[in-house]
This record gives structure tokens, C-alpha cells and sequence, in this order.
């Protein structure tokens, strides 16, 4: 017959305060390369590279709502959260990378990227929804197999 293993349903306290040891990048899940300013290839790289990106605010609910709903369609999307001291630097950057599409006016957070191209935010990510535009689109960009 086998022993028990004892269990504890207490943690042990610790002394020491918990340190964040992440290094500093403007966008917290995507690791950028050492460039400030204007023209980071870095931005233009990920929005390329990715079917389905989200660029937000650091701790925004909006950014959060486009990130579940686009998760309950089935898509995995990259999310990239801008702290404040980045902000104006990181939408300069997606103004140039989505200055193809006339219709958009100036990028706000969340900016919601789908094939390379600045789809919108969260008000046109749930109008589409609401209509059943957004899962074609999502097919077409390839985020959405079936």
C-alpha cells in the first residue's frame, strides 16, 4: 500500500519582498531592441510577422476585452502592453506602419492590427463582431483555420 504525502494548505512567509527582475522594455510580452525614437523596425517587424496583434496600454480593461474576445473566437493574439513613458514614441511608430489604410485616422489604444494592416480598436473590433465581418477577416488574414 502506498504512504500519504503530507499536505500543508499554508505557504511559508518569507522575509523578503518579491522584486520584479524583468528588464525595462516599453512593450512588457515582446522584447524590443535598445532603439528609441522614431522608426523602431522593431514595431513594424511584430506587426508583420504576427496574423493577429493588440497594442495597449499597460494594465488597460479595453485591451483586456479585445484580448477575450478575440480568445473566445479561437485566435491566439500578441499582445503588447505600452507603459506610459512609451506611449507617444510606440504610436508614432504604428502611425507610420499603419499610414497605408487613409481611413483610419490616428492610432489610439488598443490598436488592433489583423494581416499586417491597423484593422481599429475596440469599437471596430465589436462593431465587426456584432455584424459577422470579423471572423471572415480573421479567416483571410490566417489567425482562423476552420
Amino acid at each position: 500500500m502506498q504512504e500519504a504525502l503530507p499536505y500543508k494548505t499554508w505557504l511559508p512567509i518569507t522575509r523578503e519582498p518579491r522584486t520584479n527582475t524583468a528588464p525595462a522594455s516599453p512593450l512588457r510580452n515582446q522584447l524590443l531592441l535598445p532603439g528609441r525614437g522614431k522608426g523602431r523596425p522593431e514595431i513594424a517587424n511584430m506587426v508583420s510577422e504576427n496574423a493577429v496583434i493588440v497594442f495597449g496600454k499597460q494594465g488597460c480593461c479595453m485591451t483586456h476585452v479585445v484580448k477575450r474576445l478575440l480568445l473566445g473566437l479561437g485566435v491566439n493574439p500578441a499582445v503588447c502592453e505600452v507603459k506610459e513613458d512609451d506611449e507617444i514614441g510606440v504610436i508614432d511608430d504604428l502611425e507610420m506602419v499603419g499610414a497605408g489604410d487613409s481611413k483610419q485616422g490616428s492610432v489610439q489604444f488598443p490598436a488592433v492590427f489583423i494581416g499586417g494592416r491597423l484593422f481599429g480598436g475596440l469599437d471596430t473590433v465589436m462593431a465587426t463582431h456584432i455584424t459577422g465581418e470579423l471572423v471572415p477577416t480573421l479567416k483571410q488574414a490566417g489567425a482562423l483555420w476552420l
